[in-house]
């Protein structure tokens, strides 16, 4: 893991405030809701726009030279340019975006590769449980295998009919629907099977391994 000195032109004071928030549980409600019955989390806004939140890099990775590695505890690892992504099955699914800040955007519109796609090409092992993605900008999160599974979770290329642009993590970034949008990674790279669960950037710096929104488990 790097430290917060190897991510370049890392903001500083962003990472100590957003630490700082951590430790005082700021935005923290105490309160749980049922997804099943309520749209909106507890402690979240909901707003129209999509607000840009990044650690002050944002890559643009000429697509010639992109790559995708997926590897780890697989049966089939593989390297992805873009014109292996574009030949893969088109998915699209609609979901909401709950980011930990306390802002959140209904019916996005994505299209890319399903992650259950990617599973069934590259064949976890058994003893694969948990996915860690890396990204262009040096960041990393992880998530547990299962929940990487999940029916709605994908690569996203595109948002709301457009490609995704360089902002908001494009050309590929990950949507993972159900947890606190740092779990879904900007400008993905790798995506690395592994046995042991290995906390990334934001979980190691005060907030929660899983991020359930429903759960409010937004610092651990």
């Amino acid at each position: 893991m790097a430290d917060d000195g190897d991510l370049g032109s890392v903001r500083p004071k962003l990472v100590e405030s957003k630490k700082r928030w951590a430790r005082e549980g700021r935005l923290l409600t105490g309160g749980t809701s049922d997804p099943e019955r309520d749209r909106l989390p507890p402690g979240q806004r909901l707003v129209e726009t999509w607000p840009v939140l990044d650690l002050g890099v944002q890559p643009e990775i000429p697509l010639d030279k992109w790559r995708l590695t997926i590897d780890g505890l697989v049966e089939a690892p593989a390297v992805w340019r873009w014109a292996d992504i574009l030949a893969q099955p088109e998915f699209e699914d609609v979901s909401d975006i709950h980011c930990v800040t306390s802002w959140s955007r209904y019916d996005n519109r994505w299209r890319g590769v399903s992650a259950r796609h990617l599973l069934s090409l590259v064949r976890p092992k058994p003893e694969a449980r948990h996915v860690v993605f890396h990204s262009y900008d040096t960041y990393t999160t992880n998530v547990a295998l299962d929940a990487f599974a999940e029916e709605d979770v994908l690569l996203a290329t595109h948002h709301d009919g457009e490609p995704i642009s360089v902002e908001h993590g494009g050309p590929l970034r990950v949507i993972m629907p159900r947890w606190y949008f740092w779990k879904s990674a900007k400008w993905v790279k790798r995506i690395e099977f592994v046995a042991a669960d290995r906390p990334g950037f934001w979980e190691e710096r005060g907030y929660h391994n899983e991020g359930d929104p429903w759960q409010e488990q937004r610092y651990g």
